[in-house]
């Protein structure tokens, strides 16, 4: 009797003891991730927990025309009496707009003629979006307008064959990249201001850098929050940072690093995203620190040759990386992989090194080529070659686990990987 009275009355304590003292501990948890003086280590840890409980909270409806997914972006503000938005660039040349919450299809957007380079939407104006075509041209539609047709266009040069674009963060510059045509390879710079308040007009370049890069220019990143600052990748290994508030392209390059490879993504981070990383078409991963640029300490943070061989990963290993996200609040880079099988690596990144923080499977059945991270919810959308776009939140339930099969999908847009071994062309420091 004495034992059972034991066994009882200790179960009565536990209880009590969770009752009291559960909700202490989301308040510890909360502070551990919200408040700046919790300790970046505990902060850190929590990031990495709920990246590695993401799971599937929605799907889209199959498309009648399947298509690779190539890029993606989101609206930064609600709109009026709706949700916020998420743009899709397809193989198929056309734009999906879906309801980012729901991702309910709202409306598509052909743009003719050419082939289509990512897809943005302006900061300030989150019905406004952008996408660079191959045929010379920067568009730009209103999703608030009834018609289709571009509310804007950005013109480059006769010869120019856009690859690549930003916006600035200020949304008062549009920036594309082009091809290598004859000897030429150009950073074409446009006034982007009052772009909804001229319908259908054309808009002339400002002007261009055309000696910083020697091959096709495939990536394009503004700073997030200093609107003068701009990125740029190519397939010559050389990745350039430019002050484009100077008056001249040799003012203008703060810096130029070289990756060793054809650059097949990149981005800012850091404290002050005053780093920069990027992303090669051999799978080589690349990091340098811009704030030693004036000191003797050298810039390279890390330089992978192939993560593939970094990263320990079950479910058949790491087969490619698609890009980067800088988490602020746990102050921390991670990049995105996954395998050709549809499973997407998480990815913690360190001056030490690579390491795998989680993976997500039973989403993709091939390869996811572009992602979207919304720091708001912690959620994470992603699309791939198996047409579908995904919602990820921290310990979701789908509410359909039905799983699209496998689609053998022909992409009419074709990756070239051009691996260069350029040396340095030079470095401010």
């Amino acid at each position: 009797l004495s034992l059972q009275q034991d066994v009882i009355a200790g179960f009565l304590y536990a209880i009590l003891i969770l009752v009291v003292f559960h909700p202490v501990v989301d308040l510890i948890d909360n502070f551990n991730l919200t408040y700046r003086y919790a300790p970046l280590i505990i902060i850190t840890e929590k990031v990495e927990e709920r990246l590695a409980g993401l799971r599937i909270a929605g799907r889209c409806a199959p498309s009648e025309e399947p298509a690779y997914l190539l890029d993606m972006d989101t609206s930064t503000a609600a709109q009026p009496g709706g949700g916020r938005l998420v743009a899709v660039c397809c193989s198929s040349q056309s734009i999906g707009l879906y309801d980012r919450e729901t991702l309910r299809f709202l409306r598509e957007y052909r743009a003719h003629p050419g082939t289509l380079s990512g897809v943005r939407f302006a900061h300030a104006c989150d019905s406004v979006l952008f996408s660079a075509l191959s045929r010379g041209t920067v568009q730009c539609w209103d999703a608030r307008s009834a018609t289709r047709k571009p509310v804007q266009v950005f013109s480059g040069y006769p010869s120019n064959v856009f690859i690549s674009f930003d916006v600035s963060c200020t949304d008062l510059i549009v920036c594309a990249g082009t091809e290598k045509v004859e000897k030429d390879t150009f950073l074409v710079f446009w006034d982007a201001r009052g772009v909804t308040d001229c319908a259908g007009a054309t808009k002339e370049p400002l002007g261009v850098y055309s000696e910083s890069h020697s091959d096709d220019i495939t990536k394009i990143c503004f700073h997030p929050v200093e609107p003068n600052l701009l990125v740029s990748g190519s397939t010559d290994g050389l990745v350039n940072v430019f002050d484009i508030n100077k008056d001249n392209e040799d003012d203008a390059l703060i810096s130029t690093c070289n990756s060793d490879s054809s650059v097949s993504s990149l981005g800012w981070s850091g404290e002050d995203y005053k780093q920069v990383y990027c992303m090669t078409h051999d799978e080589g991963f690349c990091w340098w620190d811009m704030a030693q640029l004036d000191t003797e300490e050298p810039i390279t943070l890390l330089h992978v040759v192939d993560a593939r061989q970094s990263v320990c990963a079950e479910n058949h290993g790491l087969h490619y990386l698609v890009g980067g996200l800088y988490h602020e609040k746990a102050k921390k880079l991670f990049l995105i992989g996954g395998t050709s099988t549809g499973n997407i690596h998480l990815i913690s990144c360190g001056t030490d090194g690579l390491s795998l923080v989680g993976t997500l499977c039973g989403g993709h059945s091939a390869t996811v080529r572009s992602f979207c991270w919304s720091p708001t919810d912690e959620s994470l959308l992603t699309g791939g070659e198996d047409a579908q776009l995904l919602l990820w939140k921290p310990g979701a339930v789908e509410r359909s686990l039905t799983k699209k099969t496998s689609l053998k999908i022909s992409s009419s847009v074709q990756k070239r990987v051009r691996v260069h071994n350029t040396t340095l062309k030079s470095r401010k420091k």
